[in-house]
């Protein structure tokens, strides 16, 4: 494959330097939380994951994203492929009767990251097919039940935390291919009305029981509601700039749980401090600003969409792992993009920001 060096002076390094700072922290943040565990294995997975992850991005970059498109239906079917193997190779968490998690010896990982990247290629490509006609209600319907299956199968596995990422990358797909807003409007009142029959008939009892004890964690300070207590407790006692690394209190004693992965921003905002929580989220922020911009000024629709489906999961990412550790949303077990510990999870960030600088490259056609 011939690559044409012209390219390289259209990669946004500005982006790879955002993203690779956030990653810094990760990994700093990481070995604090794992200090009491052994932190050199966390951090050398973690370095690694990341080093995997940017190789990743140079292999995708200079792949033209289109060639993405004409493979949308073997990358669909791949994907439901490996939601539907959940149900007979996966492993999770007995407590929850959740199988999310395929083991190939001593190698894990979770199909639903790596799908949520190929639904994103293959929703951006269909809704390119079909966004002249995206008005007509048969459409609408077809592109919902396109990218609907899968989510119904997360949500069977079950992941409530992936299916509302999910949800939320597609309405973003399909409101800037051009949804009509009495279309918004119908499906907010169908979701109103529909609320008692998913909350009685979609979600499992432990996960009602998450969102009650979102209400009121005090109900059950050492059960169900001591992740939520804990975490805000972490996030509190961090004040203007922290305890210092390796100092936090809810970190270092143990008393936070799943501190290196779901709840990472807890150790952030302990142990940095406010100032510390305003660094990570201003370089999120730029990260997302430059990531609409790329999607504005996409060369083609296709393009466009690519970048708005890796935006808005990414921006959904973010706000669901933080509004949950500071107890504004129940507790989901979604991580922390390029900061939170895990090997599938960082890869499948990498290659989504890949995407995003291999449409920017291509932006506008390179003049001879």
């Amino acid at each position: 494959m011939r690559i044409d060096t012209r390219l390289f002076k259209k990669i946004d390094f500005g982006l790879i330097v955002v993203v690779l700072l956030i990653c810094i922290i990760g990994v700093v943040v990481v070995g604090s939380a794992t200090y009491s565990l052994g932190s050199e294995r966390y951090i050398r997975t973690q370095v690694i994951s990341i080093l995997i992850g940017v190789v990743a991005i140079v292999v995708i970059m200079f792949i033209d994203y289109n060639t993405f498109a004409r493979m949308y239906i073997p990358i669909y079917i791949a994907c439901n492929t490996m939601l539907l193997a959940v149900f007979i190779f996966g492993q999770g968490s007995e407590s929850w009767g959740a199988n999310r998690w395929i083991r190939i010896g001593s190698f894990g990982f979770q199909p639903s990251d790596f799908a949520k990247l190929g639904i994103i290629i293959c929703l951006a490509k269909f809704l390119d097919d079909k966004k002249n006609d995206l008005h007509k209600p048969m459409v609408l319907l077809k592109v919902l039940l396109f990218a609907g299956f899968p989510m119904v199968l997360i949500l069977a596995q079950p992941d409530l935390g992936t299916s509302l990422i999910f949800a939320a990358f597609v309405f973003g797909m399909i409101f800037v291919a051009g949804l009509k807003y009495k279309y918004i409007v119908i499906a907010g009142v169908v979701g109103l009305v529909s609320a008692p029959l998913a909350w009685f008939g979609v979600l499992r009892p432990y996960q009602r029981k998450r969102v009650l004890i979102f209400l009121n964690p005090e109900q059950d300070p050492l059960g169900d509601g001591y992740h939520t207590l804990q975490s805000r407790v972490a996030v509190g006692a961090g004040q203007l700039w922290g305890k210092g690394l390796f100092n936090g209190t809810s970190n270092q004693f143990g008393f936070l749980p799943e501190k290196h992965t779901d709840f990472i921003f807890s150790v952030v905002a302990e142990e940095l401090g406010f100032i510390g929580v305003v660094v990570l989220i201003l370089l999120y922020l730029i990260m997302l600003y430059k990531c609409i911009n790329i999607a504005r000024e996409a060369k083609d629709d296709f393009g466009a969409y690519l970048v708005t489906g890796v935006t808005f999961m990414l921006a959904f990412h973010i706000f669901l792992n933080i509004a949950m550790t500071i107890g504004l949303a129940p507790v989901t077990g979604k991580p922390l993009p390029f900061v939170s510990y895990g090997g599938t999870f960082m890869l499948t960030n990498m290659m989504a920001l890949g995407i995003v600088l291999n449409v920017n490259m291509r932006r506008d056609k390179i003049n001879f």
